[in-house]
């Protein structure tokens, strides 16, 4: 039986994969680009140019390589009998999301999604070694 965790936030997954009970566990970084957006009062005088921020044109790229970064995970994942994903932020719920959308035989081997801070490898590998346990 293939059981795996994934810890997972925008801009790294660490995947642990427990089978026979040996321990693997492969990173995948993401193309995730960190947008810092410009824009607001842009001069020294009242009513000086102000700059037009398409925040909308930054999230539908954000969007777009969150779904490749998904998809790379899903695919590195796809023959896990059970799967556990946690991790920081919302980015474990987005990653369930599309799990059940786009990739739902790989959705249903999902057990559960788990809020965690960052941890260090050794910590990830214990936590999932714990959550099967």
């Amino acid at each position: 039986m293939k059981k795996t965790g994934i810890w997972i936030d925008k801009d790294t997954a660490h995947i642990v994969t427990i089978e026979n009970e040996t321990e693997t566990v492969k990173t995948i970084n993401s193309e995730v680009e960190h947008f810092r957006i410009h824009g607001g009062y842009g001069g020294r005088a009242k009513g000086g140019p102000q700059d037009v921020v398409q925040d909308s044109k930054y999230l539908e790229r954000e969007k777009h390589q969150l779904k490749a970064y998904f998809k790379e995970i899903a695919n590195e994942i796809k023959n896990s009998d059970e799967l556990v994903v946690f991790g920081p932020a919302e980015t474990g719920e987005k990653f369930r999301k599309e799990l059940q959308e786009r990739y739902a035989d790989i959705g249903k081997k999902l057990k559960e999604v788990k809020k965690a801070d960052s941890m260090t490898d050794n910590q990830v590998k214990a936590w999932v070694r714990n959550y099967f346990n």
